[in-house]
């Protein structure tokens, strides 16, 4: 993946679509090399779909059906055909609310990314600012990491942090984490498609 052209990748999304946007925005100042070929959601009329067909991006909505959670058994096998046909070299999970399972892994391996709004390894899982903020911690912030079959396990490649304050919502501490969210994503990318971003066991080596 390290190259002048511009890496071929794909986002995976079920809601609004800002860590997209931060992505397209990112691609269109010049300051990361890479496209975005097709954007994929689960849900039928997410607003990520209208923010990539607005930027001329293919946009579709494929769905997860019969499963709630994952992304299985036949839904799977079209997500995978849709994506290799795309030719997407890396696949970019913005807001993906389902679980990737062995044959989209198997089909990626290493080249699958997703960002959570933690410190991780602290609280994995759902509204994690909201755990961060309920258990007293001090700092909260956003990691980008590499995705394997755990849930938020995978090898960190970026992290950003942030103050908690002493009046802060759940609401207002997740605004600021979103704000570095926008900015960590790129910066990760940039790293994955500059070859500086070198997978050693469980550490990401940024050269």
């Amino acid at each position: 993946m390290t190259s002048e052209r511009a890496l071929p990748i794909a986002v995976l999304g079920s809601g609004s679509g800002s860590n997209c946007q931060s992505i397209i925005d990112a691609i269109e100042a010049g300051a990361l090399n890479a496209r975005i070929v097709c954007v994929i959601s689960d849900v039928e009329d997410a607003p990520i779909l209208a923010r990539a067909q607005r930027h001329g991006i293919p946009a579709e909505h494929i769905s997860g059906a019969p499963f709630k959670t994952k992304i299985a058994g036949d839904a799977e096998k079209q997500y995978i055909a849709r994506l290799t046909e795309s030719g997407a070299e890396v696949i970019v999970l913005a807001g993906f609310m389902r679980i990737i399972k062995a044959g989209l892994l198997e089909a990626y391996a290493g080249r699958i990314i997703n960002i959570h709004p933690s410190l991780l390894p602290a609280f994995p899982g759902l509204h994690s600012w909201k755990q961060a903020l309920e258990y007293g911690a001090k700092v909260a912030g956003c990691t980008v990491h590499f995705v394997d079959g755990g849930t938020d396990t995978g090898p960190i490649i970026i992290q950003r942090s942030v103050p908690i304050l002493e009046d802060d919502t759940s609401e207002s501490l997740h605004a600021r984490i979103q704000i570095e969210e926008h900015e960590a994503y790129p910066e990760a990318l940039r790293a994955i498609t500059s070859g500086r971003a070198k997978l050693i066991g469980r550490r990401v080596a940024l050269s």
